[in-house]
């Protein structure tokens, strides 16, 4: 247990200021999440609804639970009460989900729109064509109860540096050109650039990153 309160610190020191650290907790029990916030940490990332939904029933309310895995429309219904930052929204039909839950829930719910970026078909997200339709999309700008706080993409798992590097360097140019040509309103805030995970994270603060996903570095590997 130790570990895990000595390996979330390291990493804490190492990309703090600059970004927010997201433990990505998926898997692992409650008792290991417990030794992180004991350590201060406050933001958990899971990849699966339900299991993050039962941790946040378990545990303190003053946690901010990011979901990052690929969501499905049929299960936003379960964390609209309580999501704090939603990065893996992937298509204008979940958004629109998105949206309409929140307003059930009577809740501005903050997302990051995905872009694919790697060189893997396994990955979601969308291409800056579809991106830039869908913040011009008529119905998109209707949307009063989600929030666009950012971006948000998964290099492809290389150990091959320089092309993660120029995936990341895509994702910020993206990022730029959103906030330079106004393509959203001020509404939004739009000040967000999740990238980087335990291989790779370096790199993507490197390249403008404020928010990274570690795992198994800080909870050790998976169960």
């Amino acid at each position: 247990m130790s570990n895990i309160k000595e390996s979330l610190l390291r990493f804490r020191k190492s990309v703090q200021p600059q970004a927010t650290l997201v433990a990505v907790s998926k898997t692992k029990p409650v008792s290991d999440l417990e030794v992180a916030y004991e350590a201060g940490q406050r933001h958990f990332g899971e990849n699966k609804i339900q299991e993050m939904t039962d941790k946040w029933e378990t545990m303190s309310k003053d946690i901010h639970w990011h979901m990052i895995g690929h969501t499905q429309r049929n299960k936003v219904k379960y964390m609209a009460p309580y999501v704090h930052l939603i990065h893996s929204v992937d298509s204008p039909r979940l958004l629109k989900e998105i949206n309409k839950q929140a307003k059930k829930n009577d809740r501005v719910i903050d997302c990051l729109l995905q872009i694919h970026i790697a060189q893997e078909d396994s990955k979601f997200g969308f291409d800056e064509e579809e991106l830039i339709a869908l913040l011009n999309d008529e119905a998109f700008k209707e949307y009063k109860n989600v929030q666009i706080k950012g971006l948000m993409g998964m290099a492809t798992f290389t150990e091959n540096k320089k092309q993660v590097r120029e995936e990341f360097q895509s994702l910020a140019t993206t990022f730029k050109k959103i906030k330079e040509d106004h393509l959203l309103s001020s509404r939004h805030n739009f000040t967000e650039l999740s990238m980087g995970m335990t291989g790779d994270y370096e790199i993507a603060l490197e390249e403008g990153s404020t928010m990274v996903r570690i795992g198994s570095a800080i909870f050790g590997s998976r169960n």
